[in-house]
Parts: C-alpha cells; sequence; structure tokens
C-alpha cells in the first residue's frame, strides 16, 4: 500500500519534466485504488494552451485511459495548490480527494484566495489536503522562478 507521500514524489516526478521543457514545474498523478491511472504536467507555453495545468492534463488523461469522464473513486495527488480553474475541473470530474503539496498564495483556489471546494451550492463534495511534502514541491517552484530571474 502506497502513501501520500509517496504519489507526491511521482507528482514530483512529472513536475521535473515540466521544468525539463522550461514550463512552471507543476505535477499530477491521478490513483485509483493503489495504481496511477493517469499522469500529466504543467504545459500551457507548449501547448499555447491556457487550460494546459496539470491537473487538467491528468483529469483528460485518466478520462481516455477509463473511458469515462467522470473519475469517481480516485485521488488527485498535485503538486501545488489547484488554481480556480483546476478546481472547478476536479468537481465537474467527480474526483474523491485532492492532495498537493505547496500552497500558492497567489492563485491557489483550496484556501489560498478563496476554497472553491467548499462551495456550499456545488453537488459534489472533494475531500482536500494540503501540505504533502511541501517543502520539496515548493523548493521545486522556488529554485525555477530563482533562476528565471
Amino acid at each position: 500500500m502506497h502513501s501520500d507521500a509517496d504519489f507526491m514524489r511521482a507528482a514530483l516526478e512529472c513536475a521535473a519534466l515540466a521544468r525539463k521543457t522550461g514550463e512552471v514545474p507543476v505535477g499530477a498523478v491521478l490513483v485509483r485504488g493503489d495504481d496511477i491511472v493517469a499522469r500529466g504536467f504543467n504545459h500551457p507555453i507548449a501547448a499555447h494552451d491556457p487550460t494546459a495545468h496539470a491537473e487538467v492534463q491528468t483529469l483528460r488523461a485518466a478520462g481516455q485511459t477509463l473511458s469515462n469522464y467522470r473519475l469517481a473513486d480516485t485521488t488527485l495527488y498535485v503538486t501545488l495548490e489547484p488554481c480556480i480553474m483546476c478546481a472547478a475541473a476536479i468537481i465537474h470530474a467527480r474526483v474523491k480527494r485532492v492532495v498537493f503539496g505547496a500552497w500558492d498564495a497567489k492563485a491557489g483556489g483550496a484556501g489560498s484566495i478563496i476554497d472553491i471546494f467548499r462551495l456550499p451550492s456545488l453537488n459534489h463534495r472533494v475531500d482536500v489536503f494540503g501540505g504533502v511534502l511541501s517543502d520539496e514541491c515548493g523548493e521545486l517552484l522556488r529554485a525555477f522562478f530563482s533562476a528565471k530571474r
């Protein structure tokens, strides 16, 4: 049985792939049971697509793998707190649980600037937990932006 930290390490591997291509290093994996169903990483720059965030890429891949746009009984591990767009996509996909690493004070949709997951009128609830391997996830981002400046 894998732990949240184990799956976050897999998401960090995906984030490293984004960094290698010059994208903001955010990675994600979607898990059902003890199996990784899909992986993704940021690549909006290369894709010329503002929606090509790690979470969206992972949800899209999982939908194809599972032949279903409903991703019930899954957990999404992502190295950075989901933004508002990604939080909404996660809810629409019916993901059961989200585990993220670093908090995003500028764009976080899971509590940093707003908590999309707690809006009272939504018909699906997602269990959200942040801070898993936050130091490692945050350092990857800090190093990337430090090198850019």
